[in-house]
């Protein structure tokens, strides 16, 4: 669905703003949907009874060896081609050092001075005050564009769990070794509107790519964000601070709103900000301290020597990119200027994957874009809404829709009669087409101009005093009289031709 855009401008925006610029760069963590994990043949599933999906290889014991997973590969550098990224032909991977309980080697494999993905960029929506001069001159009217500075391959640590035992940590190893890319922003986001609106496109990506299922709930997707304030007009960057937890947009943007507060008073205050992690505590809306933010060096990063470098070739860049499905961005562009549909329209159809291929298999057979559109957005979506499915279980074909659009357009069935009657027939009966529910509940419109007329002599015979009055100037009768063709034609006059008819009528003399 459609999110609700909530932009802070003029007397509504927070005080700070007046004195300071907010700079935020955020940390995406994707898991990737691979049968397996990064470096082992371990199940990469969600769910499963904790530490079952565990191998030698998972837990780190002396003398066993990873081997590179190249569906990872690929998925990183569909990724990468989706954000716009160079991607580099030539890589190796590294190992980040770091003791935890839930990382059983005391190492991580990474890549750091190698990512596979580079310089990068997305649009979002621009909710700036001042829009023309806050939009890079080279991002599409009405949008602003936020840098990706990388994307890399890494594995995943397991899983802590504080809530179960009341006197002990309990640790899953499953998620241990499970793929993932970290996409890592510039620092070009400035409000938590934006932060929200970068994260709603990332999704969208990862969702359209078929790499990463989204949901922050379950933790396959995980961001941190990267929060400093400098004064208006400055040029250097002011100490960032970490934030880390938040499970949904909402509570980034919210983390974000509460640490530039925070900051704030603090520079007002004389106060200096330090380096630090943060955790996010969604239920009292603020952040916390939990430890001074590591550096680069504190994890001793170094080339992985068990993993060889990898090389990504032209001919694969290729063939990757032919296999991917149409971009949001492009189906966007497309409908506006190709198919002359809103810019809502074009939000709406293309928030998801699957409406969007949906309708794009309807306009495969009706050129009536925006009928197709309407029906999409209306009726189906609505039924969907209703019993809270999908679009992958909307039982009419994408084929069978367009039909429908097609009786409309040819004037056979009326939209309300298709909306009433012949879509609900369409959802019970899944073989027949539109054209042959409609002749078999005999709802294909009358356009016997014959008929119309004798039912209208009948009505003006019955409501000779109406009739005077629509002559003397009471247009709004015509409602009765079109009503009264209706009924007597069971609701399948051709409302059109109907109109017509009934006004030359009533109007001769």
């Amino acid at each position: 669905m459609n999110e609700k855009k909530e932009v802070v401008t003029g007397s509504d925006a927070p005080h700070w703003s007046e004195k300071y610029e907010l700079v935020v760069g955020l940390e995406v963590h994707a898991q990737l949907i691979t049968d397996s994990k990064a470096y082992s043949s371990d199940p990469n599933a969600y769910g499963d009874h904790p530490n079952t999906n565990v191998s030698v290889i998972t837990l780190g014991h002396p003398g066993t060896l990873p081997v590179a997973n190249k569906k990872v590969i690929e998925l990183a550098v569909r990724m990468g081609l989706a954000t716009n990224c160079t991607i580099a032909p030539w890589m190796h991977y590294a190992r980040k050092n770091y003791f935890y309980p839930d990382l059983p080697k005391g190492y991580q494999i990474t890549q750091d001075n190698t990512p596979i993905c580079t310089q990068g960029y997305v649009d979002i929506p621009n909710s700036r005050a001042d829009a023309d001069s806050s939009r890079d001159p080279v991002a599409p009217l009405g949008m602003t564009r936020i840098g990706i500075t990388r994307i890399h391959m890494e594995e995943d640590a397991g899983k802590s769990i504080h809530d179960v035992d009341p006197f002990n940590t309990l640790v899953d190893l499953n998620r241990a070794g499970v793929p993932l890319i970290e996409i890592v922003s510039e620092p070009d986001i400035r409000s938590g509107q934006e932060a929200y609106d970068y994260l709603v496109e990332i999704r969208r990506l990862v969702r359209y790519l078929d790499i990463c299922d989204g949901n922050m709930e379950e933790g396959s997707l995980r961001c941190d964000a990267n929060i400093s304030l400098r004064p208006i007009g400055a040029k250097e960057f002011g100490t960032r601070c970490e934030v880390k937890n938040m499970n949904s947009f909402r509570n980034v943007m919210r983390a974000i709103e509460y640490e530039a507060q925070r900051q704030s008073e603090v520079l007002d205050a004389g106060g200096v900000i330090h380096m630090e992690t943060r955790t996010f505590d969604a239920a009292k809306g603020s952040t916390i301290g939990m430890r001074s933010k590591e550096l680069a060096h504190d994890y001793r990063y170094f080339p992985e020597p068990d993993l060889q470098p990898i090389t990504v070739s032209e001919a694969m860049k290729e063939a990757i990119r032919r296999e991917m499905p149409p971009l949001p961005r492009e189906l966007r562009a497309k409908y506006t200027t190709t198919l002359g549909l809103s810019d809502y329209d074009a939000g709406i159809l293309t928030d998801d994957k699957a409406t969007a291929l949906y309708y794009e298999g309807v306009i495969a057979h009706t050129a009536n874009y925006k009928g197709a559109a309407n029906w999409v957005m209306g009726d189906v979506r609505s039924w969907m809404n209703e019993r809270g499915l999908t679009m992958e279980q909307f039982p009419i074909s994408a084929e069978r829709l367009a039909g429908l659009v097609q009786l409309i357009d040819a004037g056979q069935v009326s939209h309300s009669i298709a909306s009433q009657k012949l879509f609900p027939a369409m959802l019970e009966d899944t073989t027949l087409s539109a054209a042959e529910l409609a002749a078999k509940h005999d709802l294909v419109q009358n356009t016997d101009e014959g008929l119309i007329e004798r039912i209208m002599q009948q009505a003006m015979a019955a409501y000779p005093d109406k009739v005077e009055a629509y002559r003397s100037g009471n247009k709004g009768l015509l409602g009765l009289f079109m009503g009264e063709v209706m009924k007597g034609t069971k609701g399948k006059a051709d409302p059109k031709r109907a109109n017509e008819v009934v006004r030359r009528i009533l109007e001769q003399n």
